[in-house]
C-alpha cells in the first residue's frame, strides 16, 4: 500500500537539503533516486551500505533495496551478488505523467513545464525486465513497479534541428505518488497477460490485446515464458504460438 504522506515527506526532506547544498544535489545523486530512497529508508544510517564489491542503496529489516532509475544492464552483476547475501527489492520508477523543460544550455534559461503525451504503462517495464531475466524466478528477488509523476528537465543540445531528439536529461524531480505494483513471485508476472486472446496466439495477437508496440510484446513473451507463465505450443504459417499455463 502507497504511503503518499511519507512520499511528500521524503520529497521535501530531499529538495531541503539539496538547496542547503547551493542545489548540487545530495552528493551528486540524481533528485528522483535520492527521494525513493529516503522514502523506501527513512533512516539515513541505513543508506550506501557496502556489500562485498558492491554498495547497496539500502539494507533494512527485509532486505536489500536497490533503486534503479536507469538501465537494468548495469544491475545485473550486482543483483547476483546480492542475492546471494539476502532478499533483494528492485524499485524501478516510471513516469505515468511526465511534466518537461528545456533548458537552453547558453543561457541557462528554462521554459515553462509541459506535459508530455507519453505515459509509461507497469508493462513498459519489460524493455528493462528482460535485461535481468535469469534473476526474476530467484526466491530472494522482489520488484517494485513505482507509478509517478513527475517533473523533467533536459537541455536543449540534441542532434534534431529542434534541439530535442537526442537531448541530455538533467534531473527528475517526482511530485506524486500514483501507484505501487508489487510482484514477489513468477505467478504476479500474470497480470501482464491481457484478457480477451484465444487459448493459443501469436506476439502479434498478443501485441494487439495489450495495446503494446510488437518489440513490447516480443520481449513480455519471452520473460514470461522464462518464467513459465506462457509455453510455445506450436506454429501459426511462420509464427510462433504460444499459450498461458494453467496455474
Amino acid at each position: 500500500m502507497i504511503d503518499t504522506e511519507r512520499f511528500e515527506r521524503a520529497c521535501s526532506e530531499v529538495t531541503k537539503e539539496e538547496h542547503e547544498r547551493s542545489g548540487i544535489g545530495v552528493l551528486n545523486e540524481k533528485t528522483l533516486h535520492a527521494v525513493l530512497k529516503r522514502y523506501y529508508e527513512p533512516d539515513t544510517d541505513r543508506h550506501e551500505i557496502p556489500v562485498g564489491r558492491y554498495v547497496a542503496d539500502i539494507i533494512g529489516e527485509d532486505g536489500i533495496i536497490e533503486i534503479q532509475t536507469g538501465s537494468f544492464t548495469p544491475l545485473r552483476p550486482k543483483l547476483e551478488l546480492l542475492l546471494d547475501f539476502a532478499d533483494v527489492t528492485v524499485v524501478y520508477p516510471m513516469a505515468a505523467v511526465k511534466y518537461i523543460s528545456w533548458i537552453d544550455p547558453d543561457t541557462g534559461e528554462m521554459s515553462a513545464p509541459r506535459k508530455s503525451p507519453k505515459r509509461m504503462k507497469p508493462i513498459d517495464a519489460f524493455y528493462q525486465l528482460i535485461r535481468i531475466m535469469y534473476t526474476l524466478d530467484n526466491p530472494r528477488f522482489h520488484l517494485r513497479l513505482v507509478m509517478l509523476e513527475l517533473y523533467e528537465q533536459r537541455l536543449l543540445n540534441g542532434w534534431s534541428k529542434d534541439k530535442k531528439r537526442g537531448s541530455r536529461r538533467q534531473d527528475r524531480q517526482p511530485a506524486k505518488l500514483l501507484d505501487e505494483i508489487c510482484i514477489d513471485c513468477p505467478e504476479d508476472f500474470d497480470m501482464f497477460i491481457p484478457e480477451g486472446l484465444e487459448e493459443r496466439f501469436t506476439i502479434k495477437e498478443f501485441a494487439k490485446a495489450a495495446k503494446v508496440p510488437y518489440d513490447l510484446a516480443q520481449r513480455t513473451i519471452k520473460v514470461l515464458c522464462y518464467l513459465e507463465r506462457l509455453a510455445l505450443v506450436g506454429k501459426r504459417d511462420r509464427e510462433n504460438l504460444y499459450s498461458a499455463k494453467k496455474s
